[in-house]
């Protein structure tokens, strides 16, 4: 109270610049503490929750890359260039049939031939929008015009519900020998091209006709160990074109 003022005025001036840069730093320690964080915390269970979304679309991709694999040898090896060909799983299967998820809205039809491994092991048989019945070569009830290797001769080709199918009426004249390769015929709007369904498992003359041989066919793709099939589709509609 009994300094002289102007010496008063000097040590606040001192006081002021001393403590001017701890006071900074206090202010904005206490403003951080009264501002709310914008760091967003993600509970455990969502963290998971999306890790597992991300694994599951890896693995969509990476059958979705496995497709397009097949797809592409399948086309440069079979000649298959201006087809559709709709890669499909098996859902259920017998001894004769299976059922596949692909349908009516995948552009499949009745008669549609199936193919696994480079070989035909069935046709569409009964269509749904999203579910389709393949009848096996194999089946009783599945007859296709087929030829044999080296014969310039067409005859149909009937499964034996016995994992195996049977060509009738080819004459002994024919030379018929064990291996020759089973084809099914060109069908207008549904094959294009000949494509291989077996091989000849066995050749011996009809009981009943010793003028003619009964030739036993085995499939040729293993019809037990079939995971996934492609379906030819020759007339795709627009929409499959794009």
């Amino acid at each position: 109270m009994f300094a002289p003022k102007s010496l008063t005025g000097r040590l606040q001036l001192t006081f002021a610049h001393i403590f001017s840069r701890p006071l900074r730093i206090g202010r904005g320690i206490s403003l951080a503490m009264r501002t709310p964080s914008r760091t967003e915390v993600v509970s455990r269970r969502e963290h998971d929750k999306l890790q597992n979304h991300l694994a599951n679309i890896n693995e969509q991709l990476r059958q979705e890359h496995e497709k397009i694999r097949k797809l592409s040898g399948l086309r440069s090896r079979l000649g298959l260039k201006g087809v559709y060909l709709v890669i499909a799983d098996i859902i259920t299967s017998s001894t004769e049939e299976f059922i596949i998820n692909r349908g009516r809205n995948d552009g499949l039809t009745e008669g549609q031939f199936v193919i696994s491994d480079n070989g035909i092991i069935g046709i569409i048989s009964e269509v749904s929008d999203y579910r389709a019945k393949v009848k096996l070569i194999t089946d009783p009830t599945c007859k296709i015009p087929v030829k044999i290797e080296k014969l310039n001769i067409e005859r149909l080709m009937q499964g034996t519900g016995n994992n195996t199918s049977r060509i009738l009426q080819v004459q002994v004249k024919h030379n018929v020998q064990k291996n020759q390769v089973i084809y099914a015929c060109k069908k207008p709007g549904f094959l294009d091209v000949p494509m291989i369904v077996g091989r000849v498992a066995e050749c011996k003359r009809d009981k009943e006709n010793p003028t003619l041989w009964d030739i036993t066919v085995e499939p040729a793709t293993n019809l037990e160990q079939l995971r996934d099939v492609a379906v030819i589709v020759t007339n795709p509609p627009a929409e499959l074109r794009k």
